[in-house]
């Protein structure tokens, strides 16, 4: 059976850029759902919720109120996407100021060991700061000791 964690972090403190060779640009349907899609399902070839989608998948997504593409960030090399972080505002809780979360993390495996993971959600985690989110929260598989160690070093728990 699947287990799956929700870790959280303050976003109150200054959040430094980390150096990197990469280029971050956001997200564009037009020109990026294709290569976005390809390299998701090659992320999570075998994850059961982020694994196999096609179109209608990624535009179901991109309907939902909370969407906003300038949270949706892809890291580039040499004009090709690497790697991504695309984060989700939760507004709508009750009593309770706005919550960011790191909604999809991925990097390319062929380009695993190489700093992009971390490089990406800290860009996620800047965004949420900047729009004035002060918690974020992300999910992750209980299985998943790469992610866990990556998430446990850039704050949360």
């Amino acid at each position: 059976m699947r287990h799956i964690l929700k870790l959280s972090r303050s976003l109150n403190d200054p959040i430094e850029h980390i150096p990197h060779p990469y280029t971050f640009i956001t997200f564009d349907a037009a020109t990026h759902a294709q290569p976005w899609l390809a390299l998701n399902n090659r992320i999570f070839i075998n994850h059961p919720d982020q694994g196999n989608w096609v179109m209608a998948d990624l535009e179901n997504r991109m309907s939902e109120p909370w969407f906003d593409p300038s949270g949706f960030f892809l890291c580039l090399h040499d004009s090709t996407i690497v790697g991504f972080c695309w984060t989700k505002i939760h507004q709508d809780l009750v009593n309770a100021d706005p919550v960011g979360e790191l909604y999809v993390i991925g990097v390319d495996p062929e380009e695993h060991g190489k700093g992009i993971g971390k490089t990406v959600c800290n860009e996620g985690l800047i965004y949420l700061r900047n729009k004035g989110i002060k918690q974020s929260i992300l999910y992750v598989d209980a299985d998943n000791e790469a992610g866990k160690g990556l998430y446990t070093s850039l704050g949360f728990n």
